[in-house]
């Protein structure tokens, strides 16, 4: 098994409409009890049972009381620190009660809805976060190895990869809502920037 993950992350506006197909996507409930100098230790709670709304309302222990019985995966995962689009990730799959549990009991807990899409050549994630986090879209691109010439749909506003803040690990020690304006400042100022150490960039107009 390759516990290494390789990916590539984008800032977005919004959740692109012609992704969502209707279907629940996946409800993640997830909690970092470790997220310093971009070592972390992750919990994971997730379902496609339900479809829940992502606001600045959203309470991820809410989600979670609401919810547990639909939840049926459960993970826990160590990660090192990630450099160039690749990180070790570690994981293996546990009880989901045992998981609940070890989520209300500690850790810092971010709530998303998970969209999948398959886009050009690639499988694409697309995270819409909740809570403190909300509005933050987070829009990333993986694979088996690494994330070479890839093509970037147009919803991707700047490239983040290799932004701590932007990890969940981050977002879990320091939620977006926090330091949004001072992003988009920067972006205002420095204009979007995509990488140029992995490859050819191709930019694609439209999702599909």
């Amino acid at each position: 098994m390759d516990d290494f993950e390789y990916e590539r992350r984008f800032f977005c506006r919004e959740m692109p409409s012609q992704l969502d197909d209707g279907d629940a996507p996946t409800l993640i409930v997830q909690s970092y009890y470790v997220h310093s100098g971009n070592y972390a230790l992750r919990v994971r709670l997730q379902t496609r049972a339900v479809r829940e709304p992502m606001t600045v309302d959203t309470n991820p222990l809410d989600v979670l009381a609401r919810h547990q019985d639909a939840f049926r995966q459960a993970s826990v995962t160590v990660k090192g620190p990630s450099v160039g689009g690749t990180r070790y990730e570690a994981e293996r799959e546990i009880d989901a009660r045992i998981a609940a549990e070890l989520v209300r009991r500690g850790g810092e807990v971010i709530v998303k809805n998970r969209f999948s899409a398959w886009i050009g050549e690639d499988g694409w994630s697309i995270d819409v976060f909740g809570g403190p986090n909300a509005p933050l879209v987070i829009a990333e691109a993986e694979r088996s190895g690494p994330v070479t010439n890839l093509m970037i749909p147009s919803f991707c506003v700047t490239e983040v990869t290799d932004q701590p803040r932007f990890s969940n690990d981050g977002l879990a020690a320091n939620p977006y809502s926090l330091w949004q304006d001072e992003f988009e400042r920067e972006l205002a100022e420095q204009g979007p920037r995509f990488e140029q150490i992995f490859g050819t960039n191709r930019m694609r107009f439209g999702a599909r």
